[in-house]
């Protein structure tokens, strides 16, 4: 499986590959990218200031981080194809109340309801599928499938951008809403089959360290887990509180909000690109060597963004968190299934999925109570730049400790 070409691997897996990348665009629904794009109208809507939507959004965003312990853990119990339409459902029904709400009080459910089916359980759904599927080609899969994040990150927001100008946004929420329940009937032809291959059902059983599959509680007792704990809540905290406060980041650089949504294209392609080749990285020297690494990125990003003055700033910006974005939909895929095995990994992802939902729901929470407090963007992006800087270091001394329990 290692060395076959890469049209073959795509022939020979192209239905659950698929399905994979089905799930993940319509994981952004869910995402902050796309909620965010509508920040500027439900503020109006409901008169809330940044503090006060920041905190809805938390509030939502932390709850579902909660649910998910229980609900990630499904997909040990579940097939894909028996779990998928359900969640894709949920997410359709979520996308219609936050169309038909008019009441401020609704708003935390609503964001929980997106959150949990969007970046959630859809996302979820697609990684532990790909990180259980395969094994020896597991970041030529998970780089595959995890496409649909690029896909829609680069082309939603400019799409409903655009007919926000010209349509109700209560309307293009009901558009999302169809567009989710599209994809039912989609992933079930996909899945029509038996969803993990035959010839892949030894691969689907890989040991971690000391050559055993480790269970949930014994994943929480490693002190593995607790050292990547902040690496896996920088991105989601701060690269959701970017995208996030993306309309007032715009507002205090002095640009229209069309020329920030305009980057949004090169950024997504350079994540691809990031995105494959950590993929094939991941396959060649595993993620022990480049996990710790990954995120030295976001320092320079963050510094960028904060200092930038005009466009070329800001492409900096985007160039250098696309390269964390991007390896960071495979490499911490990967990560668990290499060092914990994937007889639990459904359980175990949905432990770190919680952890980086929970970081998700934090970033905005803090980032617009500072803005409400009076600290801009520009001086809260360099202690951020700072925490990336932390979380290389916990990640190096972790990893290192524990590589030497790695099975062969």
């Amino acid at each position: 499986m290692r060395n076959m070409t890469l049209p073959g691997f795509l022939h020979r897996n192209a239905p659950w590959l698929a399905a994979g990348g089905l799930l993940t665009f319509l994981s952004s629904f869910g995402q902050t990218f796309f909620i965010s794009i509508f920040a500027g109208e439900i503020r109006a809507e409901f008169g809330l200031g940044h503090g006060h939507w920041g905190g809805i959004y938390s509030l939502g965003t932390a709850i579902s981080a909660v649910v998910m312990i229980w609900a990630g853990g499904l997909t040990d119990l579940f097939r894909v194809r028996v779990l998928g339409p359900m969640v894709l459902v949920g997410l359709a029904l979520a996308c219609v109340a936050m169309a038909l709400n008019h009441t401020v009080w609704l708003l935390p459910v609503i964001i929980f309801s997106l959150r949990l089916f969007g970046q959630g359980m859809c996302s979820h759904l697609a990684v532990v599928a790909m990180a259980r599927w395969f094994q020896a080609t597991r970041g030529r899969a998970l780089s595959i499938a995890t496409l649909g994040f690029a896909v829609g990150e680069a082309t939603l927001p400019i799409i409903f951008v655009a007919l926000m100008a010209r349509t109700d946004w209560h309307l293009l929420w009901l558009i999302a809403a169809g567009t989710c329940l599209i994809g039912v009937p989609v992933l079930m032809r996909l899945l029509g089959q038996e969803c993990t291959p035959q010839s892949m059902a030894e691969e689907s059983s890989a040991t971690g360290m000391q050559g055993r599959h480790w269970t949930r509680r014994e994943t929480l007792l490693h002190p593995l887990f607790w050292m990547m704990v902040p690496a896996m809540l920088g991105p989601a905290a701060f690269n959701t509180a970017f995208f996030f406060h993306q309309v007032h980041f715009a507002e205090i650089k002095g640009w229209d909000h069309v020329e920030l949504v305009a980057f949004f294209p090169i950024y997504t392609l350079i994540g691809i690109g990031a995105m494959v080749a950590s993929g094939w990285a991941l396959d060649r020297w595993g993620t022990a060597r480049l996990m710790p690494f990954y995120q030295l990125p976001m320092v320079v990003s963050f510094v960028a963004f904060s200092l930038a003055g005009g466009p070329v700033g800001a492409l900096v910006g985007f160039l250098f968190l696309a390269l964390t974005t991007g390896s960071n939909s495979t490499l911490p895929n990967a990560f668990w299934a290499e060092f914990y095995g994937t007889a639990h990994i459904g359980a175990i992802k949905a432990m770190a999925a919680a952890v980086m939902v929970f970081g998700s729901a934090i970033g905005p929470g803090i980032t617009g109570l500072l803005i409400d407090f009076g600290i801009g963007l520009e001086r809260q992006f360099i202690g951020i730049a700072i925490y990336f800087l932390f979380t290389t270091l916990m990640s190096c001394l972790g990893i290192r400790r524990a590589k030497q329990d790695l099975a062969g």
